[in-house]
């Protein structure tokens, strides 16, 4: 991989992927930026370097049309306050306006391009657009972890025409989860949960291969229970996935993965704050109730687990982590990881969410930033954003519109 450092980036236009799709409320305001400020360091990086920098984002799914409630104004105005100066916003992401302010740029200062997929040439890789977002910068540097795992125009097409490397973010994330599944020191422990087996059915096959404690919790485990002969009342559970759940626990004891599910859950009439809870073993679900968490002991069970663990991997959280009621499971898990001696990483999402909402973000090694992408990353799939910044050294033509040859390092 090709990293940021490796880059001369003094006085050039370099043309940044950020990952700035970040959540709204109904008057524009953002709830939560830490996607926008986990972009901050390359951002000053590039600037301390000397680079003229202009990024560009999606937000939301305006689906190839400009719609005006996915407009990244607001972000331009959030960003300006982190950076203490001016961002200038674009008025879109290519044309000749966009590039007459990517030419404009003095060394330090940023233009933010509006929003990427407002065109639908972003999201179906099009040449033509691949050579427009080209056409503002000078040099390419990716660093949306978030979207590496599609191979849209501004995560992968536009490599094809400006030098590629990755920005700190995604260096970060990249070498964070080759550690823990090319190089985890044993003890190794899993923490998967969530709503589904079968969105994490490729993860878990490969981590069969890769650590040697599984424990499981959320939804997806009502599914590996009902496969054991218990009954689960009206829980959540995935029938078609009954006999694949089967298997994997058939596999387990061949590949020397202790999988380990509840012992005791929490069970509730209905999925609110208010509904009543009650904690009772995992062959006594009754058939008007569902299970909406990890029970105590089983939390005792998987917090002696992580303990012990030298190498922790969690995504997902273990129940209905969003009601205080039901957020015991989740909560005790992430502050088990917290405790811990280990390199731990929490793959996103909501088990992201939930540690970041205890405040243990420095007492983890590293919290993912990608959802989709982390998933598809641990699982071994392809990822065009990260392939895209694989480079031999060679001389590259800055753009299709001007002269200027710089060279890319290689490591």
């Amino acid at each position: 991989m090709k990293r940021i450092k490796d880059m001369d980036v003094k006085d050039k236009r370099v043309l940044v992927r950020v990952d700035f799709n970040v959540p709204m409320d109904d008057e524009g305001n953002i709830i939560d930026d830490n996607r926008i400020q986990a972009a901050l360091p390359t951002i000053r990086l590039l600037q301390a370097a000397g680079g003229r920098i202009v990024l560009m984002s999606h937000l939301g799914r305006p689906k190839g049309e400009r719609k005006e409630q996915f407009s990244l104004k607001p972000v331009a105005a959030h960003l300006a306050g982190l950076m203490g100066q001016e961002v200038k916003m674009a008025p879109d992401c290519i044309g000749t306006e966009a590039e007459a302010m990517a030419a404009a740029l003095k060394p330090g200062e940023i233009l933010l391009l509006e929003n990427l997929r407002f065109h639908k040439g972003e999201e179906k890789n099009e040449p033509g657009f691949c050579q427009a977002l080209a056409r503002l910068g000078d040099a390419y540097v990716n660093d949306a972890f978030g979207t590496a795992h599609r191979a849209h125009a501004s995560t992968a097409g536009v490599a094809d025409y400006l030098p590629a490397a990755a920005g700190l973010l995604l260096e970060k994330e990249v070498t964070m989860l080759r550690t823990v599944l090319e190089h985890p020191e044993p003890p190794r422990v899993a923490i998967m949960g969530g709503a589904k087996v079968a969105d994490k059915l490729g993860l878990i096959r490969n981590l069969l291969h890769k650590m040697d404690v599984i424990l499981l919790g959320g939804g997806m485990a009502n599914t590996f229970i009902k496969a054991q002969g218990h009954e689960i009342g009206r829980s959540l559970c995935e029938h078609d996935m009954l006999e694949e759940a089967r298997r994997i626990m058939a596999d387990a004891p061949q590949q020397s993965v202790d999988l380990l599910l509840p012992v005791d859950v929490l069970i509730s009439a209905e999925v609110s704050e208010e509904a009543p809870v009650q904690v009772v073993g995992v062959d006594q679900v009754p058939a008007d109730m569902m299970i909406v968490d990890i029970g105590p002991r089983t939390c005792k069970i998987y917090s002696e687990q992580i303990k012990r663990a030298h190498t922790i991997l969690w995504n997902g959280p273990m129940g209905v982590y969003e009601h205080r009621s039901t957020a015991q499971g989740t909560n005790q898990v992430a502050l088990a990881i917290a405790d811990a001696d280990a390199v731990s990483v929490i793959g996103g999402g909501d088990s992201a969410a939930a540690a970041i909402s205890l405040g243990l973000e420095d007492r983890i090694t590293h919290i993912s930033t990608g959802g989709g992408a982390t998933l598809e990353f641990l699982e071994g799939l392809e990822m065009p954003g990260v392939q895209s910044c694989e480079y031999d050294d060679k001389l590259y033509v800055s753009s299709p519109a001007e002269s200027q040859v710089f060279v890319v390092n290689a490591e």
